[in-house]
């Protein structure tokens, strides 16, 4: 249990860390996830220069599971699952709109068909178009996805 918690921290920690403007691209959970950046969901109003985006994060399975994500808030909640935030993204900034707002969803453990535990697999939506996902559970490595 330690170590599950251990792994977590830091899992969170490099998530917190990238979040906050490492200029650093994480490997993409699959290939079609990076060349495939969402169009922007509300054009800007006459004097504004917002862009918005509509981002839903995804934790499935059953059971009970701890979920660390990075939407609106740095956050780590037990939630009965499946488990689904939304939110939207404003972009307001030129750095923002370059560079990317990260978002992120960090999935617990959930036990396997084979009794062991593994994470539970997560899924990154933008505008409805799915960005990034963790293989359906069979990848170690969390959802993540910078939002342009």
């Amino acid at each position: 249990m330690r170590k599950i918690i251990m792994g977590a921290a830091l899992v969170l920690t490099t998530a917190v860390l990238t979040g906050c403007g490492s200029d650093a691209s994480p490997a993409p959970a699959d290939k079609t996830a990076t060349s495939a950046q969402p169009k922007a969901k509300a054009k800007p109003e006459s004097g504004s220069d917002e862009v918005k985006h509509e981002v839903t994060l995804e934790v499935l399975g059953t059971g009970t599971t701890s979920v660390y994500y990075n939407l609106d808030t740095n956050k780590m909640e037990q939630v009965q699952l499946p488990w689904k935030k939304i939110s939207t993204i404003t972009l307001t900034t030129d750095a923002e709109k370059k560079v990317g707002l990260g978002v992120s969803v960090v999935p617990g453990s959930v036990t396997g068909s084979d009794g062991m535990l593994h994470a539970a697999p997560c899924v990154i939506t933008v505008d409805g178009k799915k960005v990034a996902d963790n293989q359906d559970g069979k990848s170690d490595k969390m959802c993540e996805f910078k939002v342009k």
